[in-house]
């Protein structure tokens, strides 16, 4: 399996999701299911089914965070002093070289990134485009409505 770069905080918020589903959804499940087989017939038990299906739910989830969690590379962006070349856990300041507008985005992992809030995945398009490249480089990212052209303006 790759390795999959996370930041601490990013590593932490798994941690914290995967104590939550282990220590307090699964009981909470358990509950459930026993409450629903003691209203009798489990074949047309609408609540047995609901808990069944939730608890399918919880277990699949609490195995991809421990895969997820097993195969992450914790990298913390402060202790990053060469920002020579664009690498994960760097801000990077970019401008679309068509319309002049310029982003700014910190590059993470596909489980911390949020483009809302600033943070792209270094599996997304973008992301591969500019990884790598060094200040004053252009280049080129494949989008749905074509190819846009852009310049790496600024790394810190």
């Amino acid at each position: 399996m790759d390795k999959m770069p996370i930041t601490p905080d990013g590593f932490i918020f798994l941690q914290d999701e995967l104590k939550r589903l282990k220590n307090d959804e699964r009981p909470k499940i358990i509950k459930m299911i026993e409450f629903a087989r003691s209203l009798g017939d489990l074949s047309e038990n609408a609540e047995y089914e609901t808990a069944k299906d939730r608890q399918a739910f919880n277990d699949k989830r609490i195995n991809e965070l421990e895969t997820k969690l097993s195969s992450c590379v914790v990298i913390d962006p402060n202790d990053i002093k060469n920002k020579s070349k664009l690498i994960f856990g760097l801000s990077f300041e970019i401008e679309d070289l068509d319309s002049g507008e310029k982003k700014v985005y910190q590059l993470l992992g596909p489980e911390e990134s949020s483009p809302e809030k600033g943070s792209i995945s270094i599996e997304s398009p973008l992301a591969r485009g500019v990884l790598g490249r060094e200040e004053g480089d252009e280049f080129i990212v494949k989008t749905p409505s074509g190819p846009k052209e852009y310049v790496l303006n600024k790394i810190f």
